[in-house]
């Protein structure tokens, strides 16, 4: 007992001791411990940033390399459109014109007065736009609108700096966009079409256009800013369309560029660029892929493209149209006759084969509701001619499906 009894003395002897020590060298221990919990996490956050600096760089690397490598594989396939046509030739000439003479005679008095007159025509070049190339014997893609002029000739400049002749093969009479071909081309690079309805909104994209019909092949970058929107465009000349489901993007689109390919980072052509919204900025419109896609299937097929139709009248569902008729649904299309007391069902038609009948109420397409965003039209023209649709009817109160099988239009 006495032995623990000093060694418990001892120890307490030695803590006092380094208790003292301690306090008396207290700056100095916090100074160094502070040090070092100041070094260890400055060492943690440095790795932490290197990491995240990696992180990014990887990522910035990706995009940008994905990015380089769909413009140089898609640059060879897209085109800028020259349009040319015989334009007149206006001349002035000076006009004598004396209101004297009778008085003075002579010149007295004389003016010689600017006049214009047509001294035949010449070619010009009037507009320009963008096509792209979707298959290697030289068919391609553009606006409608850039080749509507029926009186006017067109020439396809490649990226290389060759030149073809351009031969309208088809005008979509339903959308903005046209079928043509690069006369006596052969073996050309070109694009494949990709699936529009997979889009997401924040998607990345790339756009390649003749900007401003100056800056061939001009290639900008963003992302899909939304889907499915309806727009009223109109062109140089006045003339106004209604086009439906269009893509939203936020990468430059500027005139010129009408035509152009829209492409996912796979580079796949996923929309056609086809409109501008005036007085704002990065607000591009792009008609989908699969829309094109049904225009050259059928071309393929018919030699011209053919939209597939039901062979209705109908008005919109709106809240006035619903109180008006007593309908029970607040969205869909009902079937009435026109303003002009034409049929509501053409005869004939497919309509009239399904069975359909005067102010039935269309509520969906194979499942799919049809709204404001998402109109019967905009359906239809997704379909192909031959193709079967189901739709649900209200007739009566009374819902029901009914198949219908589309037909060609007129």
């Amino acid at each position: 007992m006495p032995h623990l009894a000093a060694s418990l003395i001892t120890t307490l002897v030695v803590l006092g001791a380094a208790g003292a020590i301690a306090w008396w060298k207290r700056a100095e221990l916090f100074h160094y411990f502070a040090s070092q919990f100041i070094a260890a996490t400055q060492t943690e956050t440095s790795e932490n940033k290197d990491e995240q600096v990696k992180k990014e760089t990887v990522r910035i690397i990706t995009q940008e390399a994905l990015v380089i490598e769909v413009v140089k594989k898609a640059d060879p396939a897209v085109f800028s459109i020259v349009i040319s046509k015989d334009v007149p030739v206006v001349e002035q000439y000076l006009e004598e014109w004396n209101p004297f003479r009778d008085f003075f005679g002579g010149n007295f008095g004389g003016f010689q007065i600017p006049q214009y007159r047509q001294k035949g025509t010449e070619r010009r070049e009037v507009g320009s736009g963008t096509g792209f190339v979707v298959t290697a014997g030289g068919l391609a893609l553009t606006n409608r609108h850039v080749v509507d002029d029926k009186t006017a000739s067109y020439i396809a400049l490649m990226n290389n700096g060759k030149k073809y002749a351009v031969e309208i093969v088809a005008r979509d009479p339903v959308l903005d966009l046209a079928v043509v071909r690069l006369t006596g081309a052969a073996n050309l690079a070109h694009l494949s079409l990709g699936n529009s309805d997979a889009l997401t909104v924040g998607q990345s994209v790339i756009a390649i256009g003749n900007a401003l019909g100056e800056f061939r092949n001009t290639v900008s970058v963003g992302v899909i800013s939304g889907l499915a929107r309806s727009i009223t465009a109109s062109d140089a000349r006045g003339s106004t369309e209604t086009i439906d489901e269009v893509i939203q993007t936020d990468a430059a689109i500027n005139p010129g560029n009408s035509g152009g390919p829209l492409l996912s980072l796979s580079g796949k052509v996923i929309g056609i660029n086809v409109a501008v919204a005036g007085g704002a900025q990065n607000i591009g419109f792009a008609l989908p892929a699969n829309l094109a896609g049904g225009a050259l299937a059928s071309v393929e097929k018919y030699g011209k493209i053919v939209r597939p139709f039901i062979g209705i009248r109908y008005t919109d569902i709106t809240p006035a149209v619903k109180e008006k008729n007593t309908l029970s649904v607040d969205e869909g299309v009902f079937v009435i006759r026109g303003q002009n007391n034409e049929p509501a069902i053409v005869p004939g038609s497919p309509a009239e084969k399904a069975g359909l009948k005067e102010r039935d109420v269309i509520t969906a397409i194979d499942g799919e509701k049809i709204t404001a965003e998402h109109p019967l039209a905009a359906f239809i023209r997704k379909k192909q001619v031959g193709d079967t649709v189901k739709l649900t009817v209200i007739r009566a109160e009374v819902t029901f499906t009914l198949p219908l099988t589309l037909a060609p239009s007129e």
